[in-house]
């Protein structure tokens, strides 16, 4: 991460601690009174852009939490109720969790 990178980050995370509305002109404000040089406008304006209307402060706590559900195999179903029941839902992302691994190849990895 570069220098501008991080100073921009750093002046979004202050913005979001105290509340206020992280805008371009916030951050670089917040970057010129850390006295750091060489940060570029542009910077400021993708994070701007980047965080407008979500909240900083959960998407720090739900880092880890993933991106969202894998799509379902199979073709898209329109708008009516599906046959599918819960346990088959189950069943189904079970066998696709399962990978295979070095052991049911017949090698390890210190063979």
């Amino acid at each position: 991460m570069s220098t501008s990178e991080l100073a921009t980050s750093y002046a979004a995370l202050i913005l979001a601690d105290d509340g206020v509305d992280i805008t371009a002109d916030k951050l670089q404000t917040l970057i010129k009174a850390a006295g750091v040089e060489g940060v570029e406008p542009i910077w400021a304006s993708l994070f701007a852009k980047a965080l407008d209307g979500r909240d900083v402060k959960d998407l720090l706590l739900n880092v880890g939490s993933g991106g969202g559900a894998a799509a379902a195999p199979g073709g898209g179903a329109t708008g009516g109720a599906t046959d599918a029941t819960p346990e088959a839902a189950k069943e189904e992302e079970k066998e696709e969790e399962k990978e295979e691994s070095d052991e049911d190849m017949g090698f390890g990895l210190f063979d």
